[in-house]
């Protein structure tokens, strides 16, 4: 039987596992993991998803606790839809750099830049950024929200390069204008490392997340006959769990942190679901660690706080996004 190192001693993976069902019932608290969690801590939580998803459970779970294993941005996004709930992040520290590419003072600057023009916020932003912009989106959701913004209105998308390139392409909206920042984890998956992962898997289908910088570079092998057409996706997390679960293909090649393969496998045993890049790992998304989940249940460690005006002008953002609609398993 494996092992994990708990401050309550060596554990098998059972022993920890029932510790800490045991603690979360003791606290009244609900575990939500993204899907770029490690393993042990998607198999534990009550729900495991996308950002988006995990938040909106969030904000209808009758537990009064919720323990969020993922990163900063995310807990920060549930305590703003569930303010009388306590939130825990079971690493405070555990951040995301597209998240810092951004503050409130550089959207305040940069609206000003250009006045009357419409802030689209990705969800993958902190709440003081949520908060000085006017909608949030998600990646399977965001060209959406740009389409039910008036044609005539200039938008400001951010912090994503590559989604907002993506955005742009597919809503054919030149009027975009697309804050530079990216994930260096997705930005890490390039175009390059695709084509000769798809030139050696000539019969694989193609799962791409669109934050990546290998998207562009997906879909010209669709437009080129390179791949066919049908075999490759632009998908957020989300979108891909779904794609696993329908796909007949025998190997599919992902393109995204590497977290997501449990996901997939779990879904779709029958197909051999591969990392187009081996090495895209958030070391944020694995701060949060058997240790440190136990450790937030036992003693109420790691609480998420947003001041009220800050939490009610991110709120409305977030509500106007989901007034927009997203999918069920819609997310980042």
């Amino acid at each position: 039987m494996a092992t994990v190192t708990a401050t309550t001693g060596n554990l098998t993976s059972a022993e920890w596992a029932q510790e800490v069902r045991r603690l979360a019932k003791e606290r009244d608290a609900v575990i939500l993991a993204h899907n770029y969690q490690r393993p042990e801590i998607q198999d534990v939580a009550d729900h495991t998803g996308d950002s988006l998803a995990l938040s909106r459970l969030a904000a209808s779970v009758d537990a009064s606790t919720i323990v969020f294993c993922g990163v900063h941005f995310m807990a920060e996004t549930a305590k703003i839809l569930a303010p009388e709930k306590t939130v825990l992040i079971p690493d405070p520290e555990a951040g995301c750099s597209l998240a810092d590419t951004i503050t409130a003072d550089d959207v305040r600057a940069w609206r000003a830049e250009h006045p009357g023009a419409v802030v689209v916020a990705y969800v993958n932003t902190t709440a003081a950024v949520k908060a000085e912009t006017d909608v949030c989106c998600t990646s399977s959701n965001a060209a959406d929200v740009i389409r039910s913004i008036p044609e005539d209105r200039e938008i400001l998308f951010l912090p994503d390069q590559f989604l907002g390139a993506h955005v742009k392409r597919v809503t054919g909206r030149d009027n975009i204008h697309v804050w530079m920042g990216e994930c260096h984890v997705h930005a890490g998956i390039d175009g390059g490392t695709l084509r000769e992962r798809a030139a050696a898997e000539p019969d694989a289908e193609l799962y791409v997340h669109p934050e990546c910088g290998c998207a562009t570079s997906a879909l010209y092998l669709a437009g080129s006959g390179a791949v066919p057409e049908e075999r490759v996706k632009v998908l957020s997390t989300g979108g891909m769990l779904t794609a696993a679960e329908q796909t007949t293909a025998d190997k599919v090649l992902i393109a995204t942190e590497t977290g997501m393969l449990h996901q997939l496998r779990a879904a779709n045993p029958t197909t051999v679901f591969e990392p187009v890049n081996p090495r895209a790992e958030c070391h944020y998304m694995k701060m949060i660690t058997a240790d440190k989940l136990l450790g937030a249940l036992r003693d109420g460690s790691g609480e998420i706080t947003v001041d009220e005006e800050t939490a009610a002008r991110a709120r409305r953002s977030v509500e106007r996004m989901i007034a927009i609609g997203s999918p069920s398993r819609g997310g980042e």
